[in-house]
């Protein structure tokens, strides 16, 4: 069996608008995050597949740098963010259920809402 020369990578860049107000928990873990919806256009080519104009995504911060950073943004703000992907499985009413959420490694804020 030979050594495979591809890397496996899993690297996530989205730049958009913060949706809601963050949210911060604490886990039965006793570990905190803050979590936060960002809303990106879809590009002109997804749009013409389907009627759908957006994508939202869930990103949770889980160091202390990160959720201060992430805690202080407000809807509207235009952010960039970087992280990995996460799939995550819990069991709901109805069975179990899968979620894709991107854990942060780095926010920048590029346009405040407040202005």
């Amino acid at each position: 069996m030979s050594e495979s020369v591809f890397r496996h990578l899993n690297r996530v860049e989205l730049v958009g608008r913060v949706s809601a107000l963050p949210q911060s928990r604490t886990l039965p873990s006793g570990d905190e995050v803050v979590s936060i919806r960002i809303i990106v256009d879809r590009s002109a080519a997804a749009r013409r597949r389907s009627k759908q104009l957006v994508d939202t995504f869930e990103c949770s911060a889980w160091t202390v740098r990160l959720r201060r950073r992430v805690a202080r943004l407000s809807p509207g703000d235009v952010v960039q963010v970087h992280g990995t992907l996460r799939r995550q499985f819990s069991r709901g009413a109805a069975g179990p259920i899968s979620r894709v959420t991107v854990d942060l490694t780095s926010v920048t804020t590029l346009e405040s809402a407040r202005r």
